[in-house]
């Protein structure tokens, strides 16, 4: 068997990003640049005012002036501000000639119109030559690079795009992903009363989510694969090559399969992988997923192609753990992201959870960010592994359910540097329990060990989730024990 890290290697080795599409900016939120976007022109493309207010010519000073005339967003007089005079302005209008500031409206007050019917106005403090304007392409100048080839488009860089007016962008083509289940057990979600033997088919419908969320986080946007439904294949050589075909023919860049890559007789994925094409691995040293499998086919009749498979096991658990740790980097890679491993963060263990002498474990976690929980004392130590059959002076203390309150009450407010990120574990981890993905945000990385990593333990922990939904601290009464900044 090979490790997790090792399948990866393998698998983003045989990678390769898809190439180059155009896509209007209502679609760009979530794909991934594939040339330079540079500016047309400058930003702002006049002097524009900062704030509502006059403008005026500086050496002017303090005085009650004239009001010439008025410079709105879009809309510009065309008399120009000569000394002695000044112009009404807005937030984001041009500056007109000859005036080289703004004052801001605080700093005046209006006064009593002149013998002519001119209205006038008092400024109260004078200006700085340059005062509360933006030059022109002070935000950005005609020909930067506002984004690279690479970079992720999230909701900032849409804006960004439209501010230059790149409306058409070469982006990464999206990989196409069909998802297959097996095995003659499994039935559509919707089936009722379930007959003898039968379960629905979580795995499928769980995969196409996945797949179509792709590497966003908490989704949304089109950063995701586009996704193919193959339903369910029959324990059959003939019923599965047929739906392998199927994906062949739809030109599929990922096939996912579940279920039937263990050692039993009817595990027919791996045979009918070794006769089509190259299998490059079969079996990992990993908890849960062991039979995880990856073969590659290359597909002669379409150019020699390549199309990438993996058969995951049938396990619930398995299937998502296996997806995140091996399926979602090779489609990132496909999108055009430049590191396309999940992310890794080191969080503290809220309970004690026992080791596996023969596998390396990846425990479904939900990540919180927070002073130390209730029931345990501050960590002192950043690595704490206890054998069955040693003890050892450096793991936090329990304390009583009355000092932990104290202890509580005298963290409100937790200064700032007491927060950090604890890993609440999901309960039960056996592979056939779904419910124990329900809320996590990461994969805790478990060693292989005859031991029990205790509560207040730093580990490692890989991202599978957009944090910014993860749960929040509260003392009791419901009081938020996150701090602001000091000062703040």
């Amino acid at each position: 068997m090979i490790s997790i890290p090792e399948a990866q290697d393998i698998v983003l080795s045989h990678t390769l990003p898809l190439g180059a599409v155009t896509v209007h900016l209502s679609d760009a939120l979530g794909r991934v640049l594939a040339e330079d976007v540079h500016a047309p022109d400058s930003l702002p493309p006049f002097p524009a005012s900062i704030k509502d207010g006059y403008a005026v010519v500086s050496s002017d000073g303090v005085g009650e002036y004239p009001v010439i005339g008025e410079s709105r967003a879009g809309q510009l007089d065309e008399l120009p501000v000569r000394p002695g005079t000044v112009a009404y302005i807005t937030t984001g209008a041009p500056v007109p000639p000859g005036a080289d500031a703004v004052v801001q409206v605080e700093d005046t007050e209006v006064a009593p119109q002149g013998p002519d019917g001119v209205r006038r106005v008092r400024i109260n403090k004078a200006a700085k030559a340059g005062q509360d304007i933006r030059p022109v392409g002070s935000d950005i100048a005609e020909g930067d690079i506002v984004l690279r080839a690479g970079e992720l488009v999230g909701v900032a860089e849409v804006g960004i795009l439209a501010t230059v007016g790149a409306v058409q962008l070469k982006v990464h083509a999206k990989p196409k992903v069909a998802v297959l289940s097996t095995g003659d057990e499994v039935v559509d979600p919707a089936t009722r009363p379930l007959g003898p033997g039968q379960i629905r088919d979580a795995n499928r419908a769980m995969l196409l989510a996945a797949a179509a969320r792709g590497g966003g986080g908490g989704g949304g946007g089109g950063g995701g694969a586009e996704v193919l439904d193959l339903g369910v294949a029959r324990d059959t050589e003939g019923h599965l090559e047929g739906c392998v075909a199927a994906a062949i023919e739809r030109r599929v860049d990922v096939l996912i399969t579940s279920g039937g890559v263990s050692m039993g007789d009817r595990d027919l994925v791996k045979p009918l992988l070794a006769r089509q094409g190259t299998i490059h691995f079969g079996r990992v040293r990993m908890k849960p997923g062991k039979p995880l499998t990856f073969a590659t086919l290359e597909i002669a009749e379409q150019g020699g192609r390549q199309m990438l498979v993996f058969g995951l096991p049938g396990n619930p658990v398995s299937s998502f753990v296996c997806f995140n740790l091996v399926v979602l980097p090779a489609i990132r890679k496909m999108a055009g992201w430049a590191a396309p491993e999940l992310r890794r963060v080191a969080a503290r263990l809220t309970r004690d959870i026992p080791q596996d002498p023969e596998r390396p474990e990846y425990h479904r976690a939900t990540l919180s960010w927070g002073p130390t929980p209730p029931g345990l004392a501050s960590p002192t130590n950043t690595n704490t592994n206890t054998n069955t059959d040693t003890n050892t002076n450096t793991t936090p203390n329990i304390v009583s359910g009355e000092a932990a309150s104290q202890q509580q009450q005298q963290q409100q407010p937790a200064p700032l540097d007491a927060c950090e990120l604890w890993a609440h574990s999901t309960g039960n981890q056996i592979s056939s329990r779904l419910l124990s993905a329900r809320s996590a945000n990461a994969l805790l990385e478990i060693p292989c060990a005859a031991g029990v990593l205790r509560a207040g333990t730093l580990v490692s922990a890989l991202l599978i989730d957009d944090l910014g939904s993860m749960p929040v601290p509260v003392a009791e009464g419901g009081v938020a024990v996150v701090p602001t900044t000091p000062g703040f």
